[in-house]
């Protein structure tokens, strides 16, 4: 109590989020995050989500704030549409509560995600509604169907998923290009802004994917999804890939030399 206390008293900007939240979830967030900056970012969250206390637990074991951070690969004009769509999507999907085999196809990976919908939407982000798998589009006289359709009240747009489950290769661009164009054509409303499509792969190049998305005139972004808990060593690492020196070793000293 002494040291919650003295954590939180003269800090103007996250007591008043300690005052909101349950005591169980504030002794969660205290113990378990080691920074100012996690400290808001959970309590923020939990606020915002209303989250229970094992959906906190389960956000915190996916190191949710270090993927936050990460940010998203964005194509030009999704970031032009929606300057804050960073904090929207995520880089990496964790995906362990399917328990889906190493090896699995396409369609399991799409079952076990609609038996899956609340968690998965909890790992998406509260906002997104869920519209339906396999949805139909009727382009001339040919049938397409999406895998997964949601809207995002925040962004007021449509999201289209499309799920691999091998590496990303350049060519998904064209497909989901095209999803995005009917779907802006004959289901978005004319006051929804365009729609936003998501390859979600099983693994990529960030190379190959800065290049798909260089050129690309369509509102995407490129993500990967995991079925295992992340390392929270290793997204510690990549951070240092993604950010300049100067700031990497500031975290270093606020993690107390952990990296």
């Amino acid at each position: 109590m002494k040291q919650f206390y003295e954590t939180y008293q003269a800090d103007e900007k996250l007591a008043p989020l300690v005052r909101a939240l349950p005591w169980t979830h504030n002794t969660i967030i205290f113990s378990r995050c080691k920074t100012p900056e996690e400290r808001e970012y959970y309590l923020n969250l939990t606020a915002t989500d209303k989250l229970t206390k094992r959906e906190l637990e389960r956000q915190i074991d996916t190191s949710n704030f270090e993927r936050s951070r990460m940010g998203a690969n964005l194509s030009p004009l999704v970031r032009e549409l929606h300057p804050s769509i960073g904090n929207t999507f995520k880089d990496n999907y964790v995906l362990e509560f399917l328990g889906l085999p190493p090896v699995h196809n396409e369609n399991h990976l799409q079952k076990a995600l609609v038996q899956h919908m609340k968690p998965f939407i909890l790992e998406l982000g509260k906002d997104f509604i869920f519209m339906g798998e396999e949805y139909r589009l009727q382009v001339g006289n040919q049938d397409f169907f999406i895998d997964l359709l949601f809207y995002h009240r925040g962004l007021s747009a449509l999201v289209a998923f499309e799920l691999k489950i091998g590496k990303f290769m350049p060519e998904y661009i064209g497909q989901i290009n095209f999803y995005l164009e009917a779907l802006d054509r004959d289901v978005k409303k004319p006051h929804e802004n365009p729609s936003i499509g998501v390859p979600l792969c099983r693994d990529k190049d960030d190379e190959v994917v800065e290049y798909a998305l260089s050129r690309n005139l369509s509102p995407t972004l490129i993500a990967q999804y995991q079925l295992q808990l992340p390392d929270k060593k290793l997204i510690q690492a990549k951070l240092h890939e993604l950010y300049d020196y100067e700031e990497v070793l500031n975290w270093e000293v606020r993690q107390g030399g952990e990296l």
